[in-house]
């Protein structure tokens, strides 16, 4: 059985290999994922001047289907991409497996209109 300790490496191993190769413009931001056990957040980065063009976060909603609030995230953000004039991102899904949240995230961007 894997510690927690070692599964905990693993994920920051992964997202320092992911961040090497990616990186965001004010045209085409770096989108990055948080995800907690409970909760998912989302920010679209500027890497070149180190800023956070738009941010959106799952804590204050109340459905009890974690990927359903991931989704609803998703489409907060890509309406305050869509706000700030940006049509494209680089996802970065931050050592996390493209796999549930991370993917009904990544999925409700593209709905929205944002290329992924």
């Amino acid at each position: 059985m894997i510690s927690t300790i070692n599964r905990k490496l693993q994920v920051a191993a992964r997202h320092r290999r992911i961040r090497s190769r990616l990186s965001g413009t004010a045209e085409r931001p770096r989108v990055a994922v948080s995800r907690s056990a409970k909760h998912i957040r989302l920010q679209a980065i500027d890497d070149t001047l180190g800023k956070t063009l738009a941010a959106a976060s799952d804590l204050k909603l109340k459905t009890p289907v974690k990927t359903a609030r991931a989704a609803a995230t998703g489409q907060a953000l890509a309406e305050a991409l869509k706000n700030a004039g940006v049509k494209a991102v680089v996802f970065d899904r931050g050592g996390f497996a493209y796999h549930g949240r991370v993917k009904a995230a990544a999925e409700a961007l593209r709905e929205a209109g944002i290329t992924v």
